[in-house]
């Protein structure tokens, strides 16, 4: 089975990297298939009480330049590949982005890593994969 429009969500972490070897190989089974990656960045948020503190601008800053970093990187990566691929950098939530992504872009599937860099906000909130897997509307591959 071949697919035509490949998603794989990033976020830099070890399981992230293997996805990306996986979604490389998928994409070089057809010379029609497009690679798109997208690495989603949210700015941290702490709440006390029912309200938010505000957050330093500098820490927002080294956010941002981390997650373009992992931009280039994946950039630096897709070099030698010879394969169709984008790869964007998107601010938000990363479940709503990635689906959202989907839709817009005609996906046919969802390359990601069974978990990312979350640590207690994983269990707390749920996997970024897992929600993947239950709200996607198209074929979602994840990779241990």
């Amino acid at each position: 089975m071949t697919f035509s429009n490949i998603l794989l969500a990033y976020d830099g972490s070890e399981l992230a990297n293997k996805a990306f070897e996986r979604a490389v190989e998928l994409a070089k089974l057809s010379e029609n298939t497009q690679l798109h990656i997208v690495h989603v960045y949210d700015f941290p948020r702490v709440f006390i009480g029912e309200g938010l503190a505000p957050i330093p601008p500098s820490v927002n800053s080294d956010v941002y330049e981390l997650a373009e970093e992992t931009v280039d990187e994946l950039k630096k990566r897709l070099v030698n590949e010879q394969i169709g691929a984008k790869v964007e950098l998107i601010q938000g939530s990363p479940v709503d982005v990635i689906l959202e992504y989907v839709k817009q872009n005609d996906m046919d599937l969802i390359v990601i890593g069974s978990r990312g860099l979350s640590g207690i906000r994983e269990f707390v909130l749920g996997s970024v994969s897992h929600r993947v897997v239950q709200e996607a509307d198209v074929p979602v591959l994840v990779v241990k």
